[in-house]
């Protein structure tokens, strides 16, 4: 017998998250393992021994479909920094005897940066007692900040989401026979490339946004303003782009350049929002122009109703190829995407060492972003496989149906 399999799902849930669960279950299950257990809550809930049997949950073809469909992370996910091994070895220990009471023998953490941070630990740790487990990273983040693959699963969706509702929003600023500014804040934290899918609202049919701000060049407010008087004087509505994580020369976040409650988390993340509030504020003040703030802020992520079929199919096939060389022998990698081909695109699944992505941050190259506040069509065409196809949701009265984990 191959021993027992668990998975968990930790950091900001995507709306393909649950696609690779499917595809760690699946394969794991046709591989022949006896038991596939789910953490509840990631790694702190295993900790508290907060897990559920998956094959008690997941029992049909159809629950499989459903669970692609459904959004957010269905285990339940956290932001739980592992201490450092040498701090703290009582943690491992207690997981690792919670891992051996359930006879664990494969390990499987889906999630960005951070959760690669506990794939990293995790697996140092075994190497350092002489166990056997085998520890692999799925990867998923809709920033698309993971060092080494090509993009992650969740990103596509996420990028899909942004530029048709871009579209809208630009449609519906059109309508006024005078000028009027909306600012659109879009959520990747350090790494530019959820904003700079709003770029693909251009086309045929749409003129596209006006300006895009991402965090990897220094905004400048003043500047800033110019280009808005600069457009606005011509006398139409702009829609402008900002990611949320935009900084001043001085280094600090635009928000924090007002009132705000500030957050941080374990792994010292501050949460970033209000960008787009304070800019629409101090355009309204100084300029008397009607300005808009818009923050997409969770819709970015949980929006499964405008999934990418291709983003989709990748997060179940990186869940499946974390299985297939965990059970041949890998351990301390994660899964990563390699583009082989843009036209026709394609990409195929590889195993990288954990220690050269876990907290790298992949940020847009600078040559990618214009010096006239937008994005090249490098990025553009980057981005643009990513979104393609669709997968309809399974419509109860009128609905999306989802399965849940609690019922």
């Amino acid at each position: 017998m191959l021993g027992n399999v668990i998975v968990g799902q930790s950091g900001g849930p995507t709306s393909v998250i649950n696609s690779s669960l499917a595809g760690v279950f699946k394969t794991a299950k046709d591989r022949g393992a006896k038991k596939v257990y789910g953490m509840r809550h990631g790694i702190k809930g295993l900790l508290d021994r907060q897990y559920v049997d998956l094959s008690e949950k997941i029992k049909t073809t159809m629950d499989i479909e459903l669970l692609k469909r459904t959004p957010s992370s269905y285990l339940g996910s956290c932001r739980y920094k592992l201490p450092e091994i040498k701090d703290d070895r009582e943690t491992y220990d207690k997981i690792f005897e919670i891992l051996d009471e359930l006879e664990i023998k494969f390990f499987f953490y889906i999630g960005g940066n951070d959760s690669m941070d506990t794939i990293k630990k995790l697996s140092d740790y075994a190497i350092l007692i002489g166990s056997d487990i085998r520890f692999m990273g799925v990867p998923k983040t809709i920033d698309n900040d993971l060092a080494v693959t090509d993009h992650t699963p969740g990103y596509g969706s996420a990028a899909k989401f942004i530029a048709s509702t871009m579209k809208e929003i630009i449609r519906d600023g059109l309508v006024y026979d005078y000028p009027t500014i909306t600012i659109v804040e879009i959520m990747g934290r350090n790494a530019g490339w959820l904003t700079a899918a709003a770029a693909l609202a251009k086309g045929d049919d749409c003129e596209g946004v006006d300006l895009i701000y991402l965090p990897e060049k220094t905004f400048d407010i003043d500047h800033f303003m110019d280009r808005v008087k600069e457009l606005t004087a011509k006398g139409r509505s702009i829609v402008v782009a900002i990611s949320e994580g935009i900084r001043v020369l001085d280094g600090r976040y635009v928000f924090e350049l007002s009132d705000h409650v500030e957050f941080v988390d374990a792994f010292g993340h501050k949460q970033l929002a209000g960008s787009a509030k304070f800019l629409s504020n101090k355009i309204g003040a100084e300029l008397g122009i009607k300005t808009r703030a818009i923050e997409l802020s969770t819709l970015q992520r949980c929006a499964a109703h405008m999934t990418s079929r291709t983003d989709i199919t990748e997060a179940y096939n990186v869940g499946g190829a974390a299985v297939k060389a965990a059970f041949e022998g890998e351990s301390g990698k994660v899964v990563v995407l390699q583009r082989v081909s843009d036209d026709p695109y394609m990409c195929i699944t590889a195993t990288h060492d954990v220690h050269q992505i876990a907290n790298i941050e992949k940020k847009v190259p600078l040559e990618w972003i214009t010096d006239d506040d937008y994005v090249t069509d490098d990025l553009i065409h980057y981005i643009k496989p990513l979104i393609q196809a669709e997968l309809s949701p399974i419509m109860v009265d009128g609905l999306p149906h989802h399965l849940n984990v609690d019922m």
